[in-house]
């Protein structure tokens, strides 16, 4: 029987934080720097547009005066404060490449602050990119950017397999939890827990690809989700989460 396929996502999350277009800026440029030492598919950015044509006109350098600039734009601004930014590799097939999303500097009501990144979907970009030794990185990357409160690369096959709705922070392959939720507990193995910096710990449940369509990676999530559930590293309310479609 062949092996079904699981899709995932990057994803760091954190709550109110109100700064300035400088300071967001700042976090945007070193986002972008770290990740393209991830991989050669995180080294050309364009902005995104109404047509593939048009956006291919939009390549951009992603640097601080880059993103001051872009946001003095009122499309890249959300409300009285906060700016909000999307960008892809620039790949023509629309499956292929990659594409990253943030939001920052907002006051946050039932929605959270947020950086998603989509990673590629098919060859060879997915072999290179879906592999703990580069999510690793790339999770770095967001974490020291944009100091989250949670993240982490996750499956899409997991969160829609469960029978209720897999609430923040979500279960992934990859979990980061900040060191202000509290010391992880002891975990089952093969789980793997790494610092980043003096921030927070990385979670690796898997050390190959975790699928969601496997009974034994979901075991293990509800596992681990349990643990750190009893440890008072998860929040009980439910919030709605940007994540890819």
């Amino acid at each position: 029987m062949a092996r079904t396929m699981d899709t995932y996502f990057a994803a760091v999350y954190w709550g109110d934080r109100v700064e300035s277009a400088e300071a967001c800026a700042r976090r945007a440029e070193t986002f972008f720097r770290l990740l393209s030492r991830c991989d050669p598919e995180f080294t050309r950015w364009f902005e995104q547009a109404d047509s593939r044509k048009k956006a291919l006109q939009l390549q951009f350098e992603p640097t601080y005066e880059t993103f001051l600039r872009f946001f003095k734009r009122r499309s890249y601004r959300t409300g009285k404060v906060g700016f909000i930014f999307s960008a892809w590799t620039g790949h023509l097939e629309d499956e292929r490449g990659g594409m990253a999303r943030f939001k920052c500097g907002l006051e946050t009501v039932g929605t959270s602050n947020s950086c998603i990144l989509e990673p590629p979907s098919e060859a060879p970009g997915t072999e290179r990119v879906l592999t703990v030794s580069v999510l690793t990185e790339v999770v770095r990357a967001m974490v020291v950017a944009w100091e989250p409160d949670y993240g982490g690369v996750f499956s899409d096959a997991y969160q829609q397999t469960r029978n209720q709705p897999v609430g923040h922070p979500y279960t992934g392959w990859l979990m980061y939890l900040s060191h202000r939720r509290g010391r992880v507990p002891p975990l089952p193995e093969p789980v793997r827990v790494e610092p980043i910096e003096d921030k927070g710990s990385l979670l690796i449940l898997t050390p190959e690809r975790f699928n969601g369509h496997e009974p034994r990676d979901v075991a293990l999530a509800d596992e681990v989700r349990a643990s750190l559930d009893k440890a008072g590293l998860l929040e009980e309310s439910i919030i709605t989460l940007p994540a890819p479609t």
